[in-house]
């Protein structure tokens, strides 16, 4: 059988045929990195025309990646699919709650979803981070409210809940209240793994410029 075997190579070949159902859209490279990787990651081109950012916010994450931010996350889902070791390499970590006795128990006595009580109980720790947000509606409702009500002030908001039941109305609320920068996906599309592959592209994307800095002997 004749095929790509070459991991580089598969890779690159992949971004040229993405790259023509982006073409139409004004994109600095670092997004056109961000929407390509997300395409990429999902397998539907049907992504590149319901992707929604507020302005600059892929370079506010990138900033803020280069700053050494944390990640804080709805599911472990996400929490496996971003490049741990990139990350440690800038100086950030990803957190993840949801799956801890004790918001288990904070959930049971409030009635909510236990992925809005691991959201809450990061407190001013989103302050700076990047908050990523894959699965759960209620989650990003929450990181909403906090943003809103509390003061919280993250570097950027990740929010691409996947499913039929108040994930599209979350996605709706995030572009029209936009209370940070946002990246996210209007519909029924998204999850863990397309928010992971959002956080790789922005680490791509500050790896590359990192790169392109020394051999230009900026750096």
């Amino acid at each position: 059988m004749d095929f790509i075997k070459n991991p580089r190579a598969i890779e690159e070949k992949s971004m040229d045929l993405i790259n023509p159902f982006i073409d139409d859209i004004d994109l600095t490279p670092e997004e056109v990195t961000v929407y390509s990787r997300m395409i990429h990651a999902s397998g539907d081109v049907d992504y590149g025309h319901l992707i929604r950012t507020s302005s600059n916010a892929v370079e506010e994450g990138i900033q803020a990646l280069a700053k050494g931010c944390n990640i804080y996350s709805d599911v472990n889902m996400v929490k496996a699919g971003i490049n741990k070791n990139a990350l440690s390499t800038l100086g950030g970590e990803v957190f993840c709650r949801v799956s801890d006795p004790e918001i288990a128990k904070i959930a049971k006595e409030k009635n909510i979803a236990r992925s809005m009580a691991a959201m809450n109980s990061f407190g001013t720790d989103l302050n700076g981070a990047i908050i990523g947000v894959g699965n759960a509606p209620t989650a990003l409702y929450e990181a909403i409210r906090m943003v809103e009500e509390d003061g919280i002030k993250p570097a950027l908001i990740i929010g691409i809940p996947v499913g039929f039941v108040g994930a599209a109305d979350s996605k709706e609320e995030l572009i029209r209240r936009a209370p940070c920068p946002y990246i996210t996906v209007r519909g029924t599309k998204g999850g863990s793994s397309i928010v992971a592959s959002v956080v790789n592209a922005l680490m791509y994307n500050l790896v590359h410029r990192d790169q392109m800095l020394y051999v230009q002997g900026k750096k």
